[in-house]
């Protein structure tokens, strides 16, 4: 396991291949005006010695010395010891509609971008807890399983869109039903879903899926985003509106927030239901829920002692300049005779 300090030094690289360009620009110059002096035949007669490898040489050595003082100024450390540490904490799962509905743009940009929002400031307001990730529609899958690792889950959330399912709905139920095998610890105390949606369940199976879930010990927060006004829901392509998804009439849908099959979701698990419009709302209730749950132990690895490595980069780079300097511009003699780099050989009759 590696990080760096400074990784913004890393951009300097980008001056390497300036650097070679320059160097070709250069040569290019140097041959034009070669040529108009008399060319290589003169040039070999009045610089027997000259070296065509050279040069590329010493520019090489100087762009890896470059390269390693840029390596060490960012200042690479290595893991060098993996403990197991202690954590307390609740597992969670965020189970997130992706059903077309979710495109209503009734709250900005859209439901969907909203709910991916909520979840990740969510995440970002977490110390020790776990997470694992739901995506459903018409069925559920899994994304990510309880881990303690936070970048990897708003990696995998923000990958969710709504064309990852072919097909179409929101199947409540499929998504507890789904989560309740994430919580395969039996000594967990408290196993919360965050079911974050519009709440537009045609069928009844959402409650009858909630009362199996609270049976399995699982409490059941959902986050409502949408209006209860609605809006309809666009259909685009490249980013542009081109029509409106409507109905078997040839009406245009008119999707609408469920607040009250929301609720009863909730409560059939001992949860709560919370508009998720409001961010900031919406944080302070998860903190407020979590803050009153037992909060449970449980072993996670991690890196607990790294080791600054810019040593080893800046003495290579000492040593590649140091190399550059050494390394002459023209052959030398007894190398010229071996012939290593098969460079032209010059034979003067004086």
């Amino acid at each position: 396991m590696y990080q760096l300090d400074f990784p913004n030094y890393l951009y300097i690289l980008a001056i390497l291949p300036l650097l070679w360009l320059a160097e070709w620009a250069y040569v290019a110059w140097q041959k034009r005006k070669q040529r108009l002096l008399g060319g290589s035949l003169l040039l070999d007669k009045l610089s027997p010695y000259r070296s065509d490898f050279k040069p590329r040489l010493k520019l090489f050595l100087i762009s890896m010395g470059l390269a390693c003082l840029i390596l060490g100024l960012a200042n690479p450390k290595i893991g060098t010891e993996l403990e197991t540490v202690t954590r307390e904490g609740v597992d969670l799962v965020f189970a997130v509609d992706v059903s077309k509905s979710m495109l209503a743009e009734d709250i900005a940009p859209s439901r969907l971008e909203k709910s991916k929002r909520l979840v990740s400031a969510i995440i970002n307001r977490l110390a020790s807890d776990r997470v694992g990730i739901i995506a459903y529609a018409a069925q559920a899958v899994p994304q990510l399983p309880i881990t303690t690792d936070y970048g990897a889950a708003k990696m995998f959330l923000q990958g969710l869109n709504t064309d990852m399912l072919s097909s179409q709905g929101t199947a409540i139920d499929a998504a507890l039903d789904l989560s309740a095998t994430y919580f395969d610890d039996a000594a967990q105390t408290n196993k919360v879903v965050f079911l974050i949606t519009d709440g537009e369940d045609h069928s009844e199976e959402g409650l009858t899926a909630a009362s199996r879930a609270a049976a399995a010990g699982i409490t059941v927060f959902t986050l409502g985003v949408g209006t209860e006004s609605g809006s309809p829901i666009p259909l685009k392509k490249n980013g542009v509106v081109e029509s409106y998804k409507k109905d078997m009439q040839g009406e245009v849908v008119i999707s609408k927030r469920n607040v009250d099959m929301l609720t009863q979701i909730a409560e059939a698990t001992g949860g709560a239901y919370q508009d998720g419009n409001n961010t900031q709302e919406v944080l302070d209730f998860v903190n407020e829920r979590l803050k009153a749950m037992d909060k449970k132990e449980f072993e996670a690895k991690k890196f607990v002692s790294y080791k600054d490595q810019f040593q080893a980069f800046l003495f290579a780079a000492f040593l590649l300049f140091l190399g550059e300097r050494i390394v002459f511009a023209t052959r030398t003699k007894w190398l010229a005779q071996l012939n290593l780099f098969n460079e032209k050989q010059t034979h003067s009759s004086e």
